[in-house]
């Protein structure tokens, strides 16, 4: 497929094409459920390219989706859960970017596949917290979902963690909300700084905001009328099916 503009990345215009619909298809899931977002475009977009520097362009378009949501989860908000994990996440930001940023194109489509899928077994389990869990346990969670944020899956830590607990569901998205935006805003100075970031980057961005719109827009449509436990089950059998794909192309 022919364009008759360059694409960012050095993208053909199949790969765009792909990349278009499989940022839709993550919005959408943002919309509807409040995570997944980055787990799905990352994955689906290593399947077709290096998976890496697409990392800073999925957290600036989580960060613009806020804006969209902002108005809908603030009452559901569930502040000092947010701001702990935020906590545990800021103490393994830099070293687990500044590791990331070194590895090659397949050892980082290995490592992002590798944990997405040992993360989506967890939540696959069923796994559930016996006793509410204090601030020490939600420091240790936000530190994991730092490590893992550098493979642009910050979320899935923290949505294993929440999913174990008997939390409402308006409550869980508004939450995963604002603890993904803070965890992304944290990472992109850090990933501009490891040489994650560029021309290439802003370029991906504008063309993605249509995208994310309609998305974000079509997804929060069906919020209401969701059935969010089962719906986030197929999102992490997804994720699943994806990240062994991935290893076994890799391998």
């Amino acid at each position: 497929m022919t364009l008759p503009f360059d694409l960012p990345f050095d993208l053909n215009g199949g790969q765009g094409a792909y990349l278009a619909a499989a940022l839709f298809v993550a919005a959408f899931i943002r919309g509807y459920s409040g995570f997944g977002f980055s787990a799905i475009f990352i994955i689906l977009a290593a399947l077709v390219t290096n998976p890496l520097p697409l990392i800073p362009v999925v957290f600036a378009c989580e960060i613009t989706m806020t804006a969209f949501q902002a108005r809908g989860i603030r009452p559901h908000i569930d502040w000092q859960r947010a701001l702990l994990l935020l906590g545990g996440a800021a103490i393994a930001t830099v070293p687990a970017i500044a590791i990331m940023s070194r590895l090659g194109e397949d050892q980082a489509r290995l490592a992002i596949s590798a944990l997405v899928l040992m993360l989506s077994l967890i939540l696959l389990s069923g796994w559930q917290l016996r006793r509410p869990i204090g601030g020490k346990g939600n420091l240790g969670v936000g530190l994991v979902a730092g490590i893992a944020n550098s493979a642009g899956v910050g979320g899935l830590p923290a949505a294993a963690f929440l999913t174990a607990q008997p939390i409402p569901p308006a409550v869980f998205r508004a939450t995963m909300i604002v603890f993904l935006t803070g965890i992304d805003m944290m990472a992109l100075p850090v990933m501009a700084a490891n040489g994650l970031t560029g021309v290439d980057t802003l370029y991906g961005v504008l063309l993605a905001f249509p995208i994310l719109g309609a998305g974000i827009w079509t997804g929060s449509q069906r919020f209401a009328s969701a059935d969010q436990k089962n719906f986030r089950r197929g999102i992490v059998l997804l994720l699943t099916v994806l990240s062994v794909l991935n290893i076994v192309r890799v391998l």
